[in-house]
């Protein structure tokens, strides 16, 4: 009897080791997904002034105007370096672009460009779900910049498709597999990372 006690609780305390084991392998890979998102994709991110109906419209209007200088001006070849130099040196067109909708628009808010790290929560695009974690970012805040944003991914340019449709199109899937790795995509998809974990394997082992 006592000896099956003890190998009770010697297989309860391998299990619990192979439990704590799992999770800090799953933290490891989650971890790895959020690295790799990271280094390889920059977001775009506009902040309305407040969450007034008016201000969250003059938001998209900006947005708008943005993304169509953007997809006229960034050469098609460049890479994300490229195209963060290009943001770099195109900050003054930008605020002059934003502006220009916001007085049209008979409004005086200033308005701030930044590219910045930045901590986002999770996020869906398309159906694809982006996981939390700070990425680099051209933000663009109107006035207080204190309303709901408006937020896509500029490089891969998934920005110049609909956000708002139930499947990103083939075409913005296969850049992003691209440059991301393989597990790092299928998470962005829902799936799991592959993590192997052979718990049971390793108990046989010790008997």
């Amino acid at each position: 009897m006592k000896r099956k006690q003890s190998l009770l609780t010697l297989l309860l305390i391998l299990l619990l080791a192979g439990a704590v084991r799992l999770l800090l392998t799953a933290d490891r890979a989650a971890e790895a997904v959020r690295e790799d998102l990271s280094s390889h994709i920059l977001r775009f991110h506009v902040l309305a002034n407040s969450d007034s109906e008016e201000d969250q419209a003059l938001k998209l209007s900006v947005k708008e105007a943005v993304l169509s200088y953007l997809e006229e001006a960034l050469p098609a070849e460049a890479d994300l370096e490229a195209t963060k130099a290009f943001i770099a040196s195109h900050e003054d067109e930008l605020r002059s672009v934003s502006l220009s909708v916001i007085r049209g628009a008979g409004y005086s808010y200033d308005v701030t460009i930044l590219l910045e790290p930045w901590y986002f929560p999770t996020k869906t695009y398309g159906d694809l779900t982006f996981p939390c974690g700070t990425y680099d970012a051209l933000r663009i805040l109107i006035g207080e910049g204190e309303g709901k944003n408006w937020w896509c991914v500029l490089y891969p340019s998934l920005c110049f498709v609909d956000g708002t449709c139930a499947v990103v199109p083939e075409d913005s899937r296969n850049q992003l597999k691209t440059v991301l790795d393989e597990d790092t995509y299928e998470t962005l998809e829902g799936k799991r990372p592959r993590i192997r974990f052979r718990l049971f394997d390793w108990i046989s082992g010790l008997f």
